[in-house]
């Protein structure tokens, strides 16, 4: 993990993703760049001076984020952190992703504007745009105040699909923390297997990991994935979900506006996805 993206509008949860991901950078040793995209109603980059005056709303915007990121830098600096920051000027809905892919980083944790389970926009990019069409794994925080290092991970899937990269990642920040991981899968009605078969599959996997002994398995049946994974919250209190998406199917449905309340009530935690 050699550089960190943290995007940023600056609110509480953005605030508490910013911490998070210095504490991350120290372990790894990585660079951090902070980014904010702020909506300007013409393009500011072409503007002289003197026309910038015709916006007095923007100009103060801009003091106020670029003094917020000299903040946010400065944080990082006094962790020993190498750190840039990106003021861009937005006109055009330009992607978070697009920013992400010319630097090259490898991984991405910001913080939701939204309470109870409502995602929505931040800093010019929709988070279950990033969560969905990111190649890096992405953490998204919630409501729920941050203990780390994690000492306790949990790790959703169905496991009957190859997830050997994703779970790689899952496990290097376990090892990097001291934490446990769960290995959970929850089968549905409409997606039964048996209990016996389940725990087949999760060994298989875990036998591609010989050296990694910290772990429990758990295999839950359930209406739902969202109730499965709330009730094992309940009975084993995790820092950190971590999961796989695919796309425009899969996990990704958990951070639908449409999703019932089971849901919300334990996305609050940090929530780490990986595309597959």
């Amino acid at each position: 993990m050699k550089n960190i993206l943290v995007p940023t509008n600056f609110t509480e949860n953005c605030q508490k993703a910013a911490e998070l991901a210095i504490e991350i950078a120290k372990l790894y040793n990585s660079e951090i760049h902070f980014l904010h995209y702020i909506k300007t109603p013409v393009d500011w980059v072409k503007l002289d001076k003197l026309k910038e005056e015709r916006y007095p709303e923007t100009l103060k915007q801009i003091g106020s984020a670029k003094a917020n990121l000299r903040e946010l830098e400065r944080s990082a600096e006094n962790q020993g952190l190498k750190c840039r920051t990106f003021l861009q000027y937005d006109v055009d809905d330009k992607s978070i992703l697009d920013h992400s892919g010319h630097f090259q980083h490898d991984f991405i944790i910001t913080g939701s504007s939204g309470t109870k389970g409502v995602i929505r926009e931040i800093s010019g990019s929709n988070v279950e745009d990033i969560v969905r069409k990111a190649k890096v794994p992405v953490i998204v925080v919630k409501d729920e105040e941050i203990k780390f290092p994690f000492k306790s991970i949990v790790f959703v899937s169905n496991f009957e699909e190859d997830v050997t990269n994703a779970f790689k990642q899952v496990i290097s920040i376990a090892k990097k923390c001291s934490a446990k991981i769960h290995l959970l899968q929850i089968n549905t009605k409409t997606d039964f297997n048996s209990v016996e078969s389940s725990l087949t599959n999760i060994d298989l996997l875990l036998k591609k990991f010989p050296d990694f002994k910290n772990y429990s398995k758990a295999v839950y049946n359930e209406d739902s994935v969202e109730i499965g994974i709330n009730t094992f919250i309940k009975q084993q209190p995790v820092e950190l979900i971590a999961m796989v998406t695919h796309g425009k199917t899969g996990f990704l449905s958990l951070f639908s506006k449409s999703i019932a309340e089971g849901i919300t009530n334990h996305s609050n935690l940090p929530v780490m996805t990986i595309l597959i």
